[in-house]
């Protein structure tokens, strides 16, 4: 047993223990057999669709202004938002900062001059010592003064965001999947130059027809299987309007329990009928042949009698089946293998392998 323990682990263990009790029981009255009851459970009927794993974050970032890049993020980069993914040359950008800051300093100056010459020639028009005339004109190029004042600081404001977006940023933390762009091109404005992709916030796509949408609901956790195992996800919305092509509609699923990478293909088990109750027993009770499937159930009197069964649905170790049985209802899921109908039997406790 502890060799086994070390080379295989406790799956392994667990085995060697069960024939050690089937061969002890072998020493006393009927065929050794371990046995598992038939359980009632609920079951809604499912079917495999494929899926794939996305992100929810997954962009192509373009340039916002044209010019020469300078400096583009390597693939395989990892940022977080708001850091820098790709430079563009911004000489010409600063240079017209600077020109409109100091269109908009001199048209502040005018409007100061005007200001004043208002003031001044409004106490002078209190003195009866100036034309209203005059001081109608100063009013108006005041106004004219502060509109072209205005004007330069818009251009002003649009010099700087122009030259802020020769520095294209991260909307939000990923990785550099793709360059469409490299350092030294032109950039026109709404190239794509980088593809980013956010691989902490994956979720799983796939598409059902119209009529599982009915059995499905926000919240439901569903099974899922992919090379790497088993897992479930949880339904985070389905969108009710379907493709124009193929007619299936879109379903979203939150991971839970594994690590899954983008572009991952899982397939997804889909409820398509209403849950119902349905008799289930362990995988291993089955026995199957050419003529079909069966299990033998272990009566009162210890004999094994073999029942014919139709299997239905799975869900993890157990299966549906449908024949003469109930729940209660002992049946072999170790040592039935030669089992022969009638056969005297010796029902082992696999609780004595702890």
């Amino acid at each position: 047993m502890r060799l086994l323990a070390r080379s295989c682990g406790y799956g392994c263990l667990l085995a060697a223990m069960l024939i050690s009790l089937l061969v002890r029981a072998a020493d006393g009255n009927g065929k050794p057999v371990i046995v598992a009851q038939v359980e009632e459970q609920v079951l809604a009927p499912f079917a495999w669709f494929a899926g794939g794993v996305i992100s929810r974050n997954d962009a192509e970032l373009a340039a916002q202004v044209e010019g020469r890049l300078v400096w583009v993020a390597d693939i395989g980069a990892v940022l977080q938002a708001g850091e820098p993914v790709a430079r563009l040359d911004d000489l010409l950008n600063r240079e017209e900062l600077a020109e409109h800051t100091a269109i908009a300093n001199r048209e502040e100056a005018r409007l100061n001059l005007y200001n004043q010459e208002v003031t001044r020639l409004s106490r002078l028009a209190r003195e009866n010592n100036a034309a209203q005339s005059r001081l109608d004109q100063a009013r108006a190029d005041q106004a004219v003064a502060r509109s072209e004042l205005a004007g330069a600081r818009a251009r002003l404001n649009i010099a700087a965001e122009q030259l802020r977006r020769t520095e294209l940023q991260a909307p939000f933390g990923g990785i550099v999947t793709e360059r469409m762009l490299q350092a030294g091109e032109w950039a026109e404005s709404g190239d794509a130059v980088v593809r980013l992709v956010d691989t902490n916030a994956l979720e799983v796509q796939v598409w059902v027809p119209a009529s599982a949408l009915e059995y499905i609901r926000q919240g439901d956790e569903l099974d899922m299987v992919s090379e790497t195992g088993k897992a479930s996800g949880v339904v985070r919305t389905l969108v009710t309007v379907g493709d124009d092509e193929s007619r299936l509609y879109e379903l979203r699923l939150q991971l839970q329990g594994q690590d899954y990478s983008a572009a991952q293909s899982v397939r997804v088990a889909v409820p398509t009928a209403p849950p119902r109750k349905v008799m289930v027993v362990p995988r291993d009770a089955l026995i199957l042949r050419r003529d079909g499937a069966s299990v033998f159930v272990v009566r009162n009197d210890n004999t094994a009698q073999q029942v014919p069964v139709q299997t239905g649905n799975a869900q993890g170790a157990s299966i549906e089946i449908q024949g003469e049985l109930q729940a209660g209802d002992r049946v072999v899921i170790r040592g039935g293998e030669r089992l022969q109908n009638g056969q005297i039997v010796s029902v082992v406790n696999v609780d004595d392998a702890e």
